[in-house]
């Protein structure tokens, strides 16, 4: 299992998350701020299997998709491994 953690502007948050519910994945939504400026930022956290990371970064990628006329990055995500998840 991996986790993806994607940090984005606040103003990306819906799009984002409508996108990757839409193909069934569960999305968490944390409310913070980074940057130079602090600027209102949000962390999504995606739980997904070891077969769903490529599906689930395509989604991500469709969303945000290269803009080479701007070097600012709109989207930093991280995918990490999981050792366990429980569901209760």
């Amino acid at each position: 299992m991996k986790m993806i953690i994607t940090i984005i502007k606040d103003n990306d948050t819906d799009a984002l998350t409508k996108a990757l519910t839409t193909d069934g994945f569960r999305v968490t939504t944390i409310a913070s701020t980074g940057g130079f400026l602090r600027s209102g930022v949000s962390t999504l956290l995606c739980g997904v299997d070891d077969d769903q990371v490529k599906k689930a970064l395509e989604v991500i990628h469709k969303v945000f998709p290269p803009h080479p006329e701007s070097p600012e990055a709109r989207c930093t995500l991280f995918v990490m491994d999981v050792a366990d998840s429980q569901h209760f």
